[in-house]
């Protein structure tokens, strides 16, 4: 059993040999739930194979606890995995619906059964600036450059950000059809937008991948966005 730094504990009892569960993948799922105290199973609480019937759900999105949210990751197709999972991983003092009481921790076994979507891993020579933001010109921009101070015009979209892949996204000024304007370094964005966007030209595109801690930190934000999450953003500067 491997213990990760979230206390979350996971164990392979057989390695898939299909497509890999990541971050924005559509998976299906074969599960079964218990209690676990002391080390041992308890009473069991669910399972799809009861019902004959599979479980699917969009991985990293935030539709599941976050013990399996993490968990199911890197898992292959055909593999089978165990999780112990601590309440402030799965139900927390509320537990659920009568069979999870409060502060329960849980085992989970589960089977990949298939997984679609979801983004490749992403090569790129990032650079890192001290704060811990990393950034990639995808194209450098030829107008005015952006500086503290400046009110900037921009296009982006975001994504989530987990083992260096694009998961779900969850905002979109292009989907608007809207640019977004703010003063830049002015505390109006995330840190790591202040920080990421200077330097940019007129015509630039740059990648952002943002830590949490200069993103939204252990609060997350408006529902889309889990704590302590990474973040990946393509922003393109329009205008200064």
């Amino acid at each position: 059993m491997r213990t990760l730094p979230s206390g979350l504990q996971i164990d392979d009892t057989r390695t898939g040999d299909g497509a890999e569960a990541r971050a924005g993948c559509e998976v299906q799922v074969h599960y079964t739930g218990w209690l676990w105290k002391d080390g041992e199973k308890g009473a069991k609480f669910d399972s799809s194979r009861d019902r004959n019937e599979t479980f699917a759900f969009e991985l990293d999105g935030g539709m599941v606890i976050r013990g399996w949210d993490e968990g199911v990751q890197g898992m292959k197709v055909g593999g089978q995995r165990t999780l112990i999972i601590p309440p402030q991983l799965g139900y927390g003092a509320r537990g659920a619906g009568g069979v999870i009481p409060p502060n329960a921790t849980l085992c989970f076994e589960v089977e990949l059964v298939a997984v679609a979507g979801g983004s490749e891993p992403m090569d790129l020579p990032f650079e890192t600036t001290a704060s811990g933001l990393q950034f990639h010109d995808a194209e450098t921009g030829a107008g005015k450059e952006a500086i503290a101070g400046s009110r900037v015009r921009v296009h982006y979209t975001g994504w989530l950000w987990k083992n260096g892949a694009k998961g779900r996204k969850f905002d979109s000024s292009k989907d608007r059809g809207v640019p977004f304007h703010f003063h830049l370094g002015g505390g109006e964005v995330i840190p790591g937008w202040d920080e990421g966007v200077q330097g940019m030209k007129e015509g630039g595109r740059r990648i952002l991948i943002i830590p949490s801690e200069l993103g939204y930190g252990a609060y997350g934000a408006g529902g889309v966005i889990p704590p302590h999450a990474t973040l990946c953003f393509e922003v393109e500067l329009i205008k200064v």
